[in-house]
């Protein structure tokens, strides 16, 4: 391959991943060029390019998705090469060959290679070529369902299912008896089909208590592969990863080398370019081979903390023809690093994608311990088009001891108002001590039940004072502003010769106070608190009882956020119209957020049990069931397969028949 200095890069993505390459090819001095859908023309790594062009509606399909109207980009802006990020098109073989054929540098491996690792069940014939050890299982052709239930018996239950051209998660399915193995599959190859445009599948031997170790490849043009370390991805929720860490703790010196080793086998095997991952299951001292990604990871910034070294860099020179600047006798770790990925979702709600506006952003000050990836910005919208990930924060120390302290602390420094986040989540899990003295197995979040999304009742006590707080201040400043202010006109339960008591109107909470010299006294489940402090920009300094508590308030017409450490508590004011938790508990088949109708699981007229799976909605690139309320029969679906539905729409009527039988 010829050198060519490349020049003008155009970015076939959007959100943070977008703006990270921007940094880097602004560094190297490339003018850049962005893309964006309907939804994303205020995005931040729109407003970060040099050019940006419009691509068509919000659904990546009709957008981000769609080969032709990137190359057009890329031909009116004069760009000669494509960075295509993670997801949408960076491992599809088609865009790269369309890239080669129209003269654009594709910033990523071979057509040929994408081919190879595409297909799950062609990477494991490469792989056992390639002297990789693999995971018993089924990776033929052969698709039909009997026959891979045949095939599934044969392996032993429990099995896994998964998209054989998937990833992150999607189209994966566990199978712990052969019952439940038809509606599984089929479960896995819709999603196979909605996210990856194939519904093949695999199967596997479900290994019990595994760690997820990868290791980060790089080849150039001339013959040349190296490793630069591991990381481990073994904490994850959904099969999706939500910290990762680099280097895997644990491991023997010579088991990395091994693992090291046998990653690039598998790069050289497939003729590799560029940056790729090659992800093993960890059990002991054996691992096994699971996929190879052929792009950049997600979870990449960890490994350019412990090595120095800045992937995308390198990406963009390997694609310029150029060879590797480091061989594998030069490439040295330092110290340890973690990622966390900060998810718009609620993790009290199984985890379900949230969107809205991002009211209020407070994150930990950037330094040489603290990196966060991100492409959003207070006044942002978050899409329900899109993957429900909005920021990755990255530490580094000395040790993992060191580096745990430190993600712990940003992590109560990062704080976000308008929707639910899994921060307080992420704390829990670098608070727990299985955690804090190794990396677990990949069941280890299913493992701990709800304890993970467990909050500190001391921390929601001291958030609701501050939240009260906040409160009587843009109380009292809004009547200072009124020239006239007199008893009269005050929101207090005013009394002649008697201090003033101001009712605070949270929704479901006790709270009163009263004005004193230095701030508030404020009653709260019948205890008194002595309140004083400030608020500024949204930035609380509150003394409760003399002790200092230091956080951000967000407010709205119709509720007080307070963001308290890892705490966002959400404090809803009683002017906003409720629905009774009654309510809520007689509409479980409203759609639990903006998604798709998948498929009617039930015929209409059909007598259900409470609990039966009655139709399932697929939004931000998962799928949801929605099980029956209670026994009845159903008499209509609201919505067809394949329609579009809005958060809080009733998806389903089912006659409830008890109500008929007590009666």
């Amino acid at each position: 391959m010829n050198t060519q200095a490349l020049k003008k890069i155009l970015i076939a993505n959007r959100g943070e991943i977008a703006c990270r390459i921007m940094r880097s090819a602004k560094q190297m001095g490339l003018t850049t060029v962005a893309v964006y859908s309907d939804a994303d023309k205020n995005a931040q790594h729109v407003k970060m390019a040099d050019e940006a062009y419009y691509i068509g509606p919000a659904p990546s399909k009709d957008s981000y998705l769609v080969t032709d109207k990137i190359l057009q980009v890329a031909k009116n802006s004069g760009a000669d090469c494509i960075h295509p990020g993670y997801g949408f098109l960076s491992e599809n073989s088609g865009f790269a060959k369309a890239c080669e054929a129209n003269n654009i540098a594709f910033i990523g491996p071979l057509a040929s290679s994408i081919e190879a690792m595409g297909s799950k069940t062609r990477a494991k014939e490469i792989m056992a070529a390639a002297n990789v050890p693999l995971v018993p299982g089924y990776y033929g052709d052969n698709q039909d369902p009997r026959f891979l239930q045949s095939e599934a018996e044969k392996i032993g239950y429990p099995v896994l299912i998964k998209a054989a051209f998937g990833g992150g998660g999607k189209g994966m399915r566990v199978v712990e008896k052969a019952s439940d193995f038809i509606s599984a599959l089929e479960g896995a190859q819709r999603e196979a089909i909605a996210g990856f445009g194939n519904d093949l599948v695999l199967l596997e031997r479900y290994v019990n208590q595994p760690r997820h170790v990868e290791v980060q490849v790089f080849a150039d043009n001339h013959g040349n592969c190296v490793y630069l370390g591991d990381r481990d991805c073994s904490l994850q929720r959904r099969h999706q990863k939500v910290i990762e860490e680099a280097p895997a703790p644990g491991l023997s010196s010579a088991l990395r080398k091994e693992m090291g080793e046998a990653a690039v086998r598998c790069a050289l095997a497939i003729n590799y370019r560029g940056a790729g991952t090659v992800e093993f299951l960890l059990c002991g001292d054996e691992f096994f081979f699971m996929e190879m990604n052929t792009r950049l990871q997600v979870e990449h910034p960890v490994t350019e903390m412990v090595t120095g070294v800045d992937l995308v860099n390198w990406q963009i020179n390997i694609a310029g023809g150029l060879s590797l600047p480091l061989a594998q006798e030069d490439i040295q770790l330092q110290g340890h690093s973690f990622e966390a990925r900060i998810y718009a979702e609620d993790p009290a709600n199984d985890f379900i994608p949230c969107s809205g506006t991002i009211e209020a952003m407070h994150t930990p000050n950037q330094n040489e311990f603290v990196r966060i990836d991100t492409g959003i910005a207070q006044g942002d919208e978050i899409s329900p088009y899109y993957d429900p990930m909005i920021a990755k924060l990255i530490v580094h120390d000395d040790s993992r001891e060191q580096a745990l302290g430190r993600l712990r602390q940003a992590l109560e420094q990062f704080h976000l108002a308008g929707f639910s986040t899994n921060i307080g989540f992420l704390n829990n899990l670098a608070q727990h001590p299985t955690f804090n003295e190794s990396a677990p197995s990949t069941h280890f979040i299913a493992e701990q039940g709800d304890s993970l999304v467990a909050v500190n009742n001391t921390l929601v006590q001291s958030s609701e004072l501050i939240g009260a707080f906040a409160y009587l201040c843009s109380l009292n400043n809004k009547h200072a502003e009124e020239k006239n202010a007199s008893p009269w006109q005050q929101l207090s339960g005013f009394t002649l010769n008697s201090p003033s008591v101001i009712k605070v109107p949270f929704k479901d909470l006790q709270l009163s106070a009263i004005k004193t010299a230095k701030g508030y006294d404020i009653t709260h489940n019948n205890t008194v608190f002595s309140l004083q402090g400030t608020v500024v920009n949204g930035g609380c300094t509150v003394f409760i009882d003399g002790d200092k508590h230091i956080a951000h308030v967000s407010q709205s017409n119709d509720a007080i956020t307070v963001m308290n450490k890892a705490l966002q508590a959400k404090l809803e004011l009683m002017n906003k119209h409720y629905i009774s938790s009654h309510e809520s508990d007689a509409l479980p088949l409203a759609a639990p957020l903006n998604g798709t109708v998948v498929k009617h699981l039930v015929s209409v007229g059909s007598t259900i049990t409470k609990g039966d799976p009655v139709v399932i909605i697929e939004a931000m690139k998962m799928e949801y069931t929605l099980n029956a309320p209670h026994d009845g029969i159903l008499q209509s679906y609201c919505f067809g397969e394949g329609e579009l539905v809005s958060h809080g729409a009733l998806l389903a009527i089912v006659e409830d028949t008890t109500v008929q039988e007590g009666a």
